[in-house]
């Protein structure tokens, strides 16, 4: 099955490079390049995308409002949020915006193909390097208070899927949560599919971001 990616970046150099690595590969094709946001938002309308890799810096809309918008309109599209500047801010930012993944500019192409391959598949992306700023740093980003939505929400899960979403929004895999449960890894993704449908949560990174708004993990 041929992913299908369209690329948002306002550097048109860039953008051929991605494209570059993206048509060597048999299981993909870019089928689409967007300048700004307001050209990535169009196009995902239009071309309905597997995934969209989305700059966060571009002229007009910028990748985050692209990002937020572009999920609303096109539900399947997964973003893949790549950038030189892997701020905290951007991170929270964007992954509470809807992206499934994030990814700094200079990953490896290598590792950039494993990414899209995840998040087409339905999972999420995380370089480690943000993947702990974003814990460590998380709360200063989050509105303050619980509502009453968010803990009738909770109430939803079994205490072993709260255990679970504790180990997923510690930031560990599926791998790491069977060890530590002594669980087998298939029965912590089925878990975490439970979690995620019983939540209306997208992937496992909304599940992060919900674990702390919700206050039922808080940044170390």
């Amino acid at each position: 099955m041929t992913i299908r990616i369209l690329i948002a970046d306002d550097e048109a150099l860039l953008r051929m490079a991605f494209g570059t690595v993206l048509e060597a590969q048999p299981d993909m094709a870019p089928v689409g390049e967007a300048a700004d946001g307001v050209q990535a938002i169009r196009l995902a309308r239009e071309l309905r995308p597997d995934v969209v890799l989305m700059d966060v810096r571009m002229p007009g809309t910028d990748g985050i409002e692209a990002t937020r918008q572009v999920v609303r309109i096109s539900p399947q599209s997964r973003v893949l949020i790549l950038t030189t500047f892997d701020l905290d801010e951007y991170a929270f930012a964007g992954l509470n915006a809807g992206a499934s993944g994030f990814l700094p500019k200079n990953t490896r192409p290598e590792e950039l193909l494993t990414a899209i391959r995840s998040v087409a598949a339905g999972d999420a992306v995380v370089s480690p390097r943000i993947t702990r700023r974003l814990l460590d740093n998380l709360r200063p980003h989050i509105p303050g208070g619980r509502s009453a939505e968010r803990d009738e929400r909770l109430s939803r899960l079994s205490a072993r899927e709260r255990e679970v979403l504790i180990q997923v929004g510690c930031g560990l895999s599926n791998a790491e949560i069977a060890a530590g449960l002594h669980l087998a890894e298939a029965t912590v993704k089925s878990h975490l599919g439970r979690i995620l449908q019983k939540l209306e949560l997208r992937d496992r990174i909304q599940a992060v971001v919900f674990a702390y708004e919700s206050r039922l993990i808080h940044p170390a």
